[in-house]
């Protein structure tokens, strides 16, 4: 249960980050590395913590 709430976390903050990427949502994070890549790495941890529970 607990995994599965971090996983769906981990996602829902990928997926907010990726919508800033697209100026569908105003965030600022100051560094590019971070700005490009974090949401993919947040939403493929999630995702992979809820496939690997299987």
């Amino acid at each position: 249960m607990r995994s599965s709430v971090i996983a769906i976390a981990l996602i829902v903050v990928g997926v907010l980050l990726l919508l800033g990427n697209l100026h569908v949502l105003s965030l600022h994070v100051g560094n590019q590395v971070l700005r490009t890549w974090w949401p993919a790495i947040l939403v493929v941890l999630g995702a992979w913590g809820l496939v690997g529970r299987g």
